[in-house]
């Protein structure tokens, strides 16, 4: 399966859901949440995602560090409320992990997003292959 064939704006695309609570200081002056709080959200469920992914393993410095996000505003959102986002694994890269979300407002999806994530070694402070046992735990995660 490749990332175009997961649709990000269906509830039913995720098994995972980071509850997020707005802020009253996430508006914008027009009363809106602001495009950078979406951002924020996306950071606290794909934290969850792939720190649950490494978490699985006993590798000692092996992380990931973020090289890209890119987000679809899709629906105005604003406060009060809590917003559930759906993240799920897309695509494993040699050295790298990408990832898929969904903001949702009740069963509205306000916002998708995409980002990759690099495999890192804290030690070396290098890029790195992730071990066999990590890319074949992301290979079943992605499949389903």
């Amino acid at each position: 399966m490749s990332e175009h064939d997961f649709d990000l704006t269906r509830r039913d695309t995720f098994k995972q859901f980071t509850p997020v609570t707005i802020r009253f200081s996430d508006q914008d002056s027009m009363g809106h949440v602001n495009n950078v709080t979406f951002g924020a959200y996306i950071e606290a469920a794909r934290t969850m995602l792939v720190q649950g992914v490494l978490d699985e393993f006993d590798h000692p410095g092996l992380d990931y560090i973020l090289a890209r996000v890119s987000i679809d505003f899709r629906r105005e959102l604003h406060y009060p409320g809590t917003v559930e986002v759906g993240g799920r694994l897309i695509r494993l890269g040699s050295k790298s992990l990408s990832s898929g979300y969904g903001i949702f407002k009740g069963d509205e999806c306000v916002a998708t997003a995409e980002s990759v994530n690099v495999f890192y070694d804290m030690n070396t402070r290098r890029s790195v292959v992730p071990p066999e046992d990590v890319q074949e735990h992301v290979r079943r995660l992605i499949a389903g």
